[in-house]
C-alpha cells in the first residue's frame, strides 16, 4: 500500500514538472504575429529630435527613411495634435517626398514608435509632413468591432489604391485641416480626391467609377493586377496594405502602409479611409509597382493582394484591422451574352457598404457589359436580375425588362438596376442585408423599338366585368407594321355611358391622360405628398408589378396616378362620366399645369392600379400612346 502511495505522489511530481517545462516552452515560444513595438508618447517628443520612418516604394521590401522632429501642431488632427516632421534620405529623393500610399508609415524615435506619417501638402515642399500620435491611433483599438460572416474570400487577388485622404468632421465636410499625405492638399489646404487602384475596368465603366465616387473624395486610376510569382510577408509595421472594396474579375482598393501590429491586430493610415467608423472592409496585403513622382504629388503606383483580414475601424486617427478575419460580402456573378461578339460570364465581390454597394455593383455590371460587346454606341438591351436579401420580403426580388439607347446601351440597361441596389441598401423602413446579386443581359446592335400607330377595340359595346380585346397596331423600326392584341377587364363598378382607354408603351406616361386628368381636376395638376410609404411590403410590391418598357399597356384614365409614396390621387372624373360633364361639375382653377414628363424608370413616381389596366409583352420596346372609346352598357341587361 505504502509503496503504491509513493509511486502516485512521484507520477504527481513528473506530472507536475511536465506540464511546468510545456507552460514555460509555449510562453517562449512565437506567436506567429509581430509583437508590439516599444511607444513613446507625445509627451515626450521633443523639436530637433531625429529616427526613421519605413514604408515600401517598389515590391513588398520595406526601407527606411531618416525624419526630424519640427514642431508640434496643437489640435490640427482629427482627434487632437499632429507631429510635424522633416523627411530625408535616399527613399524620399527616389520616391520624390512623401507620396501617396505612405499613410501610415511608422516612424520611430530612439527605438520607439511615436505615431504614423498621415498628413502633408502637394505643391509645396513634399519632404514635409505630419505624423498622428500612436497613442490617438491606440485609442481606434477602444471601439467595438461590428460581427461579421466568417467567410473565405475569393482566390483572385484585387486592386488596390493609394490613401485616402483625411475626412473632416462629417457635419462641416469642407472645414480646413492638413491634407492626408495620400489626399495631399494645396497651399488652401483643401481635399483632393484619394488614387483607388482600379483593375480590370474599361474606360466606360472607370469613368463611371470617377463622376460617383468623387462626393467622396475618391479618384479610380488604372492599375494591373500584381505578378503571379510575388511571396507576401506577414504584415509588419512599414508592409503595405490594402484596403479592398471589389475584388474578382475586376477589383478596386486603397494602399496605405502597417503602423501598428499586436498579434491579429494592425493599425494603419494614420488618417481616415471613408471614415465609416465601425467598418467591414476587405483587408489585403499589397504589391508597390513603382512610385511614381508628380508635380503636385507623388503616389505609389501599387494593387493589392491576397486577403488577410477585415478592416474593422474607419476612424479619424485612422484604420484598424483584425487579421484571420473575413468581412461579409456581396456576390455578384454576371452572364453578358452579345449578338454580336460571343459572350462573357464574370464574377466579383463587393463590400457590404449601403453607400457605395450600388455604384459599386453597378460600375461593375456596366464594365462586364462594355467587355462582352466590345464597343461603346447604340443598341437594345434585355436585362434580367435577380437579388436575394435579408429583411427584404420574400428575400428574392427579380426584375425583367429591355432598353434601347442611341449612344450607350452598356449604361442605359443599368438604371433600374442601380436603383433598386439603392432603394434596399438606403431604405428608410427596414434593415436590408444583400446577400447575393445576378444579373443575365442580352445585347444586340439592332434598334428594338416599335412605335404605336393605331388601336381599336375589336368589341365596342360591353358591360361592366366583361374582357375586351383591343388590336394594336405597331411599326417596329425599319420594319412593316404589325398588330398586337390586349385583353382589357371592366371592372365591375364601371358605370354606364362612354369610356375612353389609355393605350400606350410600358415605359411612356400617356400625356393625353395627365391632360385629361388636369381638365378634370379643374387644371389642378396632382401634387406630391410627403407622407412616407405605408410600410416596406407595399413598396415592394409597388415595385414589382412596375410596367416593362416593353409592354403594350390599356389603362383607365388616372390609373397611374397613384404617387410613389403611397398617397393616392383619386381622379374627381367619376367612372363613366364624360370628362365634359367633370369640366362643367368643377370649377376651373387659374394654375398653369406642370410640364409632363415621360414615365420614368423603375423608382418613377407613379404607381399602377392592377385592376384598371391591361398589358401585353412584346419583343419590342413600345413608344407613343393613343386612345379608344367604348360603350359601357347598363349591368344586368341584355
Amino acid at each position: 500500500m505504502t509503496r503504491g502511495l509513493n509511486g502516485l505522489k512521484s507520477f504527481r511530481r513528473r506530472f507536475g514538472a511536465w506540464v511546468l517545462l510545456c507552460c514555460v516552452l509555449l510562453l517562449a515560444a512565437p506567436s506567429g504575429a509581430a509583437a508590439a513595438v516599444p511607444l513613446m508618447p507625445l509627451s515626450e517628443v521633443r523639436v530637433g529630435a531625429q529616427g526613421i520612418a519605413r514604408t515600401v516604394i517598389a515590391g513588398t521590401r520595406i526601407e527606411e527613411f531618416g525624419v526630424e522632429v519640427l514642431g508640434i501642431m496643437k489640435n490640427k488632427g482629427a482627434v487632437g495634435d499632429l507631429i510635424l516632421v522633416r523627411t530625408y534620405g535616399d527613399v524620399i529623393d527616389r520616391a520624390g517626398g512623401v507620396a501617396q500610399g505612405m499613410s501610415g508609415s511608422p516612424v520611430f524615435i530612439d527605438g520607439q514608435l511615436i505615431g504614423a506619417i498621415g498628413y502633408g501638402w502637394s505643391l509645396t515642399d513634399q519632404r514635409t509632413a505630419m505624423v498622428t500620435p500612436i497613442q490617438d491611433m491606440l485609442k481606434i483599438f477602444e471601439y467595438k468591432s461590428p460581427s461579421s460572416p466568417i467567410a473565405a474570400p475569393a482566390d483572385r487577388p484585387g486592386d488596390q489604391s493609394d490613401d485616402k485622404s483625411a475626412t473632416p468632421p462629417e457635419k462641416n465636410k469642407n472645414q480646413s485641416k492638413p491634407p492626408a499625405v495620400d489626399q495631399p492638399a494645396g497651399k488652401s489646404r483643401q481635399l483632393l480626391a484619394t488614387p483607388l487602384m482600379a483593375a480590370g475596368f474599361g474606360s466606360n465603366a472607370l469613368a463611371y467609377l470617377q463622376t460617383h465616387l468623387k462626393p467622396l473624395q475618391l479618384s479610380p486610376v488604372t492599375v494591373g493586377d500584381p505578378p503571379s510569382d510575388i511571396a507576401y510577408g506577414d504584415l509588419e509595421p512599414g508592409s503595405a496594405v490594402g484596403v479592398q472594396l471589389v475584388r474578382g474579375d475586376v477589383s478596386l482598393g486603397a494602399l496605405g502602409t502597417v503602423t501598428y501590429v499586436d498579434d491579429n491586430r494592425i493599425l494603419a493610415f494614420g488618417h481616415p479611409f471613408l471614415k465609416r467608423g465601425s467598418a467591414d472592409f476587405l483587408m489585403t496585403n499589397a504589391y508597390i509597382f513603382t512610385t511614381i513622382r508628380g508635380l503636385e504629388s507623388s503616389f505609389k503606383l501599387g494593387t493589392t493582394g491576397e486577403v488577410v483580414g477585415t478592416i474593422t475601424q474607419d476612424r479619424g486617427a485612422g484604420v484598424a484591422g483584425e487579421m484571420n478575419r473575413f468581412p461579409g460580402i456581396v456576390p455578384l456573378r454576371m452572364n453578358i451574352r452579345a449578338a454580336d461578339s460571343g459572350g462573357r460570364e464574370l464574377a466579383v465581390q463587393i463590400v457590404q457598404d449601403e453607400e457605395i454597394l450600388p455604384i459599386l455593383a453597378t460600375a461593375s455590371l456596366l464594365n462586364a457589359i462594355d467587355k462582352a460587346i466590345d464597343r461603346t454606341g447604340s443598341g437594345t438591351a434585355r436585362i434580367t436580375f435577380e437579388v436575394a436579401a435579408r429583411g427584404m420580403p420574400g428575400e428574392t426580388y427579380k426584375r425583367e425588362n429591355m432598353f434601347y439607347s442611341p449612344e450607350n446601351i452598356a449604361e442605359a440597361s443599368l438604371t433600374e438596376f442601380y436603383e433598386l441596389i439603392a432603394f434596399l441598401a438606403s431604405n428608410p423602413h427596414n434593415p436590408v442585408t444583400i446577400m447575393d446579386i445576378r444579373a443575365d443581359v442580352d445585347v444586340s446592335p439592332d434598334r428594338r423599338t416599335a412605335r404605336i400607330l393605331s388601336a381599336r377595340p375589336l368589341q365596342t359595346s360591353v358591360r361592366p366585368g366583361d374582357t375586351i380585346d383591343i388590336e394594336v397596331k405597331l411599326k417596329p423600326y425599319r420594319a412593316e407594321p404589325i398588330t398586337r392584341t390586349v385583353s382589357f377587364t371592366v371592372p365591375k363598378e364601371q358605370n354606364a355611358g362612354a369610356l375612353s382607354l389609355s393605350v400606350r408603351g410600358g415605359g411612356f406616361f400617356s400625356l393625353a391622360a395627365l391632360l385629361k386628368k388636369v381638365a378634370a381636376d379643374g387644371g389642378e395638376v396632382p401634387k406630391p405628398s410627403r407622407k412616407p410609404p405605408k410600410s416596406f411590403e407595399e413598396m415592394i410590391k409597388e415595385l414589382s408589378s412596375r410596367d416593362r418598357n416593353n409592354d403594350i399597356v390599356v389603362e383607365l384614365p388616372g390609373a397611374a396616378e397613384t404617387l410613389e409614396d403611397g398617397t393616392d390621387k383619386k381622379p374627381k372624373l367619376k367612372l363613366g362620366e364624360s370628362e365634359k360633364a367633370a369640366v362643367d361639375r368643377e370649377p376651373t382653377k387659374p394654375e398653369k399645369p406642370a410640364k409632363p414628363k415621360p414615365a420614368g424608370p423603375l423608382l418613377a413616381p407613379r404607381k399602377i392600379d392592377q385592376k384598371k389596366k391591361g398589358f401585353l409583352t412584346t419583343d419590342y420596346i413600345i413608344e407613343g400612346d393613343t386612345e379608344v372609346s367604348i360603350e359601357i352598357l347598363p349591368a344586368g341587361k341584355p
